[in-house]
């Protein structure tokens, strides 16, 4: 795990000091560069796709996040945030009255190429890159005790896995790739807000992934949806 996360950290950088060196050559001979700072906030819909499946819905949350980007007056830039997000499952018990929830937050960083096409009012735009992330935090709510199945009455009779009710997070690094699509509309020439909706598929496991052990993937899954606003420094 430690060698997954020095690679797709080496690649995070390579890919940073690539293109950022790319634009500025570019923009020396044709463009004037825009470099932008902001915030973005939202919500969570989150899900981990475990191996054996779990019966599972969407949880919900929150995020949000610090926002840099360079862009070229054409289409292409580099986009990367440092945030909180919120990642976990929330179980489906069918019919019955049992809840349960487990959420993570983590801190996150995505490093994304940025294409945005229109006019000087209003653009869309293409988000696409990894993130790493790193959790810091967990919280389970169940109204019920997940550690002693057997004094649940309202215990669903069909056969489900439940080894991840009270299992520990292994691996708190998590990385993958992101992606979103949104619009963005300038209330002045240096002034804009942004609506996106963006999709992140984890490529680490929360739990232990080996032979020998209950799940051989625990990936996590979120949708966001969220609003931001930027300010054009440059």
């Amino acid at each position: 795990m430690k060698r997954d996360i020095r690679n797709i950290s080496a690649a995070v950088m390579v890919m940073l000091a690539a293109a950022m060196a790319t634009p500025s050559l570019r923009a020396q001979a044709h463009y004037r560069p825009h470099i932008s700072v902001g915030v973005r906030a939202g919500t969570d819909m989150c899900r981990t796709d475990m191996t054996p499946a779990i019966r599972q819905s969407w949880l919900w949350g929150g995020m949000g996040a610090v926002t840099f980007r360079y862009t070229e007056e054409k289409i292409f830039g580099l986009a990367a945030e440092l945030g909180l997000t919120t990642r976990g499952w929330r179980e489906d018990f069918e019919e019955t009255s049992l809840e349960y929830n487990r959420a993570l937050t983590y801190i996150t960083l995505p490093v994304m190429t940025h294409i945005n096409f229109g006019g000087p009012r209003a653009r869309c735009f293409v988000n696409l890159g990894p993130e790493v992330s790193f959790m810091i935090s967990e919280k389970t709510t169940a109204n019920f005790n997940y550690r002693d199945l057997s004094t649940v009455t309202e215990w669903p009779e069909r056969r489900r896995q439940t080894a991840q009710l009270d299992m520990a997070v292994a691996n708190r690094f998590d990385y993958g790739i992101t992606g979103g699509v949104g619009g963005e509309f300038y209330l002045t020439p240096r002034n804009s807000i942004t609506l996106e909706a963006r999709y992140y598929f984890g490529l680490g496991n929360l739990f232990p992934s080996s032979k020998a052990d209950v799940f051989s993937a625990s990936r996590c899954s979120t949708i966001q949806f969220s609003v931001g606003y930027n300010f054009r420094l440059k």
